[in-house]
């Protein structure tokens, strides 16, 4: 057994069997659509969430973890505990696990809680998740781990492409007349992680063009990256992903590909359609 517990929570995207292979506990996050909640996204499929999504006039809510469930984590054994949180810019989360932590240091207790906000969210923050717990099979100890994922935050290029500036409008991060325009004229919004925010920093026309611009900004300067675990987050549309990859695939190699599915937590903020892509050098294959 690792020295060092790594949890993450439900917006990191990470597939169910990766999080089970490395021991890495999920902190849920609940999702509700008015009256109708799903406790930690379970009881509704994600071809459902984002068709009802489309037809709702309004964005779901999402819910982070409390700090009792953070609480609960920290009291299952004496193991340190290194959490990864969605960026603090879009959720709660690290403010509760914090405050949790605040809690547990009132009780006696032999191991160590670190907290790091990742300022960054699905696949952005998944594959930090990964790395840190790597490292702690590599028997790394809390502040080692922590030393190397804080390296990574700056220095990693996360960014994606949007189907759809729907979501954007409903939420009242662009007017309806400007996404309106952007529609019409069937431009596609590409973003990335820019200070724990996700921001729209260019555009292309059309489907096959919004890809194309997304590898070349993807690639442009990339090295080494036949040592690199390339993460392709997707939100509903699996084959534009699998698009995507065989562009990249045509241009660069990678260790190897990994694909998540936007779950329904980061899908709020991205709708359908999305393509999110990242890439670092782990110190092993995720399968191996």
């Amino acid at each position: 057994m690792s020295k060092v517990r790594i949890v993450t929570d439900r917006a990191s995207d990470l597939p169910d069997n990766i999080a089970a292979k490395y021991g890495i506990e999920i902190a849920e996050m609940d999702v509700a659509f008015g009256d109708d909640v799903y406790y930690g996204g379970k009881g509704i499929t994600i071809e459902d969430f984002y068709a009802r999504m489309k037809k709702e006039k309004e964005l779901p809510k999402t819910s982070c973890p409390s700090p009792d469930k953070f609480l609960e984590i920290y009291k299952k054994d004496n193991t340190d505990v290194l959490v990864l949180t969605l960026t603090s810019k879009l959720s709660a989360t690290y403010n509760c696990a914090v405050l949790a932590n605040d809690m547990y240091n009132e009780e006696e207790h032999t191991n160590r809680v670190k907290i790091i906000d990742t300022m960054s969210g699905s696949i952005g923050q998944g594959i930090l998740a990964v790395y840190a717990a790597q490292l702690a099979e590599m028997g790394k100890n809390i502040e080692e781990i922590a030393e190397e994922v804080e390296k990574l935050i700056d220095n990693t290029k996360f960014i994606g492409v949007l189907q759809t500036l729907e979501n954007a409008i409903k939420g009242g991060r662009i007017s309806r007349l400007a996404g309106s325009i952007i529609n019409t004229f069937n431009f596609k919004a590409l973003v990335q992680i820019n200070e724990g925010l996700v921001k729209p920093f260019d555009k292309a026309r059309g489907e096959n063009g919004s890809m194309k611009k997304l590898v070349d900004l993807f690639l442009e300067g990339a090295s080494d990256t036949e040592n690199k675990t390339l993460f392709i987050g997707h939100s509903n549309c699996l084959a534009k992903a699998e698009k995507v990859r065989d562009m990249i695939l045509e241009r660069k190699s990678y260790r190897e590909v990994v694909f998540c599915g936007i779950g329904t937590v980061m899908g709020t903020y991205t709708s359908d359609g999305c393509v999110l892509l990242n890439a670092i050098e782990l110190p092993e294959m995720i399968n191996a």
